[in-house]
């Protein structure tokens, strides 16, 4: 059996070649150019020289061929939201195989240049938490369940006849794909095992917290015998010796998931689609992170969570939103120089070329709830660390692309963190119409650097949220859209948010199918029933064809190509 053996978990990083500086020697009234320059750096430079003149005098001959020049980082562009969890895929769920690169080919046609993906990590498969995405098992480790089994038989690593039978599900069950999948997935990793030996990796934490975890019968780490829940080092080389094949087939199953992702990534590279991730603010309790990282948690001697995270009461809620992740404990965190965050940052430019900061609202305030409260009305407004979290990151990692959510109950500090790093913030054009013509998520309130959706995964798809919206508001709608047809109204606000200001524009995919609420990723605050949806089994990449080429030609219209 013929055994792929590239093991590198980390991809070569490509640097673009610099030409040195040419320089440019002035007289009093004229300049010449002892090197050649690009024509629009010699434009620039007439016009820089022309400061020099006194009024009245004669400009450079090529003075009325001087026009502004476009930043290639201001560039305007659209993407497209899409988890990869929602292709179409034959076991149950997609994956990181055909469909993964038919899409891609689909966004280049479409004129797209930005995929939005919600967090890759694992989902935690206790507590109910149903596939989510933002509550993970580890904040750093790739879902292998979105490991490809075609592409493991084109490595060499299974056999056509060792694949499952075909299953047509129009939502991803989380439990039977895990039962299909996983045994087969874990007998890939014994034969790279096997061919390429012991693989060493940044994972060790969570092979170990892993290991734990399968081999006790407990709802979290903090129900674990003293030994491992402290982590003694003699219960965790006991833990190795017994467990040994188990924590080699974890990190070799990581490693399948980042190779097959980065051919994903660069693919999409290569069609000029850049990919943008999503980080929780947050991370699980029950997670690697924690355990491992306790002193950088607010934790009780015991390892017990003393304050929780949440949001206040607000519209959507007359209680708040009680997520009940443990809270960070900030200063702790800044006297080791935010270490933890650093490396979670550097994993992030590892799988993304840029990502988003979920609730970045808490790095400026957080919302702190009791560990014991029911509900999060009962919890207090605490400072974050600001602008020194960020000085830190950017030192260590230098400047990355960042995407500040910053939606929910946000005061001027969360507005002045964000532009002082110079992250674009969002807006949301269904949150546009409740209120007056000072709603800045309503287009003309966009600012140039923002990204404006016209919906997220939090949110009810367009349809689903018109057929439920109030007659009063469906008519200022209609009549802020300068449109007369309430059938065309997903695409209305697709144009709407593509002629936006806003720098960059998404869309999810539900969207642009014109699909209802059953296609709806997640209802926040509710616990069962989402996560799973996927296209219709009716829907390819190329019956979309007509639909591409119409957002194209919409793209070129508002200079998003």
């Amino acid at each position: 059996m013929a055994v792929a053996t590239s093991l590198s978990l980390l991809p070569s990083s490509l640097s673009p070649k610099l030409s040195p500086s040419s320089s440019i020697l002035f007289s009093s009234s004229h300049f010449q150019l002892r090197t050649r320059l690009p024509l629009f750096r010699m434009r620039t430079a007439a016009v820089s020289a022309s400061s020099a003149y006194a009024v009245g005098e004669d400009l450079p001959p090529d003075y009325g061929e001087v026009f502004p020049q476009a930043d290639p980082s201001e560039r305007r562009r659209a993407g497209v939201l899409l988890h990869p969890t929602s292709f179409r895929g034959p076991y149950g769920i997609s994956d990181l195989g055909e469909e993964a690169f038919r899409f891609i080919d689909w966004l280049h046609d479409a004129g797209f240049s930005l995929w939005q993906v919600l967090p890759l990590v694992p989902p935690g498969r206790k507590a109910n938490e149903e596939g989510s995405p933002y509550s993970g098992q580890d904040a750093n480790c790739g879902n292998t369940l979105l490991i490809s089994l075609d592409e493991l038989v084109k490595d060499g690593l299974l056999t056509k006849e060792e694949l499952p039978n075909p299953v047509d599900a129009e939502r991803v069950n989380y439990a039977a794909v895990a039962e299909m999948k996983d045994p087969l997935i874990t007998k890939a990793a014994e034969r790279l095992i096997m061919s390429e030996g012991d693989l060493k990796s940044w994972l060790e934490d969570a092979a170990y917290f892993a290991a734990i975890d399968s081999s006790l019968d407990a709802f979290s780490w903090y129900e674990w015998p003293e030994p491992l829940k402290d982590r003694h080092l003699a219960a965790l080389e006991d833990i190795y010796q017994r467990k040994e094949h188990f924590i080699n087939l974890f990190i070799t199953e990581q490693f399948l998931f980042q190779r097959q992702w980065q051919r994903v990534r660069k693919y999409a590279q290569l069609k000029g689609i850049s990919i943008m991730g999503d980080m929780p603010i947050y991370v699980g309790y029950h997670s690697a992170d924690v355990w491992a990282n306790r002193k950088h948690f607010l934790l009780n001697r015991k390892g017990y969570p003393l304050l929780v995270s949440g949001v206040p009461p607000d519209a959507s809620s007359e209680t708040g939103q009680l997520w009940g992740s443990p809270l960070y404990d900030w200063k702790a965190m800044e006297k080791e120089g935010f270490s933890w965050w650093i490396r979670r940052i550097r994993r992030a430019q590892n799988i993304y070329d840029e990502f988003r900061i979920d609730h970045f609202r808490g790095l400026a305030g957080f919302w702190a709830v009791p560990s014991e409260a029911k509900v999060a009305m009962v919890g207090k407004w605490k400072a974050g660390p600001g602008k020194s979290f960020f000085d830190a990151i950017f030192r260590a990692v230098g400047k990355t692309n960042i995407i500040a959510e910053d939606l929910g109950v946000i005061t001027e500090d969360v507005i002045q963190l964000r532009k002082s790093i110079g992250a674009p913030g969002m807006a949301v054009l269904q949150f546009g119409f409740g209120s007056d013509a000072a709603n800045p998520h309503l287009p003309h309130n966009h600012e140039r650097n923002q990204v404006v959706y016209t919906g997220t995964h939090d949110n009810d798809t367009i349809r689903g949220w018109w057929d439920v919206l109030p007659q009063e508001k469906k008519f200022n709608v209609l009549k802020y859209l300068s449109i007369h047809e309430e059938e065309g109204i997903p695409w209305a606000m697709i144009k709407g948010a593509l002629s936006s200001v806003a720098q960059t524009a998404i869309m999810p995919m539900q969207d642009i199918l014109r699909l209802g609420s059953s296609a709806r990723m997640n209802i926040p605050a509710t616990q069962f029933g989402n996560w799973g949806w996927r296209m219709p089994s009716s829907v390819t990449f190329d019956s979309l064809e007509t639909e591409a080429l119409q957002l194209k030609d919409m793209l070129s219209m508002y200079g998003r190509l």
